[in-house]
């Protein structure tokens, strides 16, 4: 039996008065369950995902017979390791150009390989187990610079570690003349490189004219003697008795000596 009470929004069923039309009512529907309206249970949804770039596989070293002109990532390998054995061999690029060819001859030197610019399977064998450059004097202040005139070759040491190793050319041994600055007439004397411990002195900027010639950088240390970069730095004796640098490390020696520090130049047997 079912009663309808003339006020508005007032329904009597069963003898219950329920109001209808408003949020109440609304709340007790859907607490009921009837008049409710229910949602569709969610799918549960798998994340994807985001795609990732494969890792580049590096490019493997073949250890290949390298000579100047080549270029590959063994070049760049072997720039990066005399690197990081002091041997200053230019620019990371991966080409085996003339500042490289000079570290090379460096190494070779050190090591008692043949002075020939090639890298080979005994040069490689000789860059995993290289040998430390011998000291030239009994005297071995923690900074100096050791010069090895038969072996062509110098090393540059700081605190008492190795900062610089590098192929040089000194006096060649022939007789030549020469006026020097002032002189009215030339004097004749051989090229020679004297042995001795002697002291770095005066230092000049950039390229220095001399009557023997131009000298880039140049720092005394014996008279008029000098390390100096040149333009012509073969991997034998070729001066007029002043040690020849290779011009790229020529820019950096001024940076690695400084004024008054010991020269040790030996001819070791």
């Amino acid at each position: 039996m079912s009663m309808r009470s003339g006020s508005a929004g007032i329904v009597v069923i069963g003898g219950i008065m329920v109001l209808a039309g408003c949020s109440g009512g609304s709340s007790q529907a859907r607490a009921d369950g009837v008049g409710a309206t229910r949602s569709a249970p969610a799918t549960p949804t798998t994340a994807t995902p985001a795609p990732t770039s494969p890792t580049p596989t590096p490019t493997p070293l073949v250890r290949r017979t390298l000579k100047p002109g080549a270029r590959n990532a063994d070049v760049r390998a072997l720039q990066q390791r005399l690197k990081e054995l002091k041997y200053d061999p230019g620019k990371i690029d991966g080409k085996y150009g003339p500042t490289l060819q000079r570290a090379v001859w460096a190494f070779q030197k050190v090591n008692s390989l043949k002075v020939s610019g090639t890298v080979d399977k005994r040069f490689w064998a000789a860059l995993d187990a290289p040998k430390a450059p011998r000291p030239v004097s009994a005297k071995r202040e923690r900074t100096r610079v050791d010069v090895d005139l038969r072996r062509q070759y110098l090393v540059v040491y700081q605190a008492g570690q190795v900062a610089l190793i590098s192929t040089i050319s000194s006096g060649n041994g022939e007789y030549y003349c020469a006026r020097d600055f002032g002189a009215t007439k030339p004097r004749c004397r051989y090229a020679g490189t004297p042995t001795g411990d002697f002291r770095t002195g005066r230092r000049a900027s950039g390229w220095e004219t001399s009557p023997l010639g131009q000298l880039y950088n140049p720092i005394y240390f014996n008279g008029g003697i000098a390390f100096h970069g040149s333009l012509t730095v073969p991997s034998y004796p070729d001066s007029h008795g002043c040690v020849r640098l290779p011009m790229h490390v020529a820019e950096v020696f001024p940076r690695l000596v400084g004024t008054n520090v010991p020269v040790h130049v030996r001819r070791p047997s």
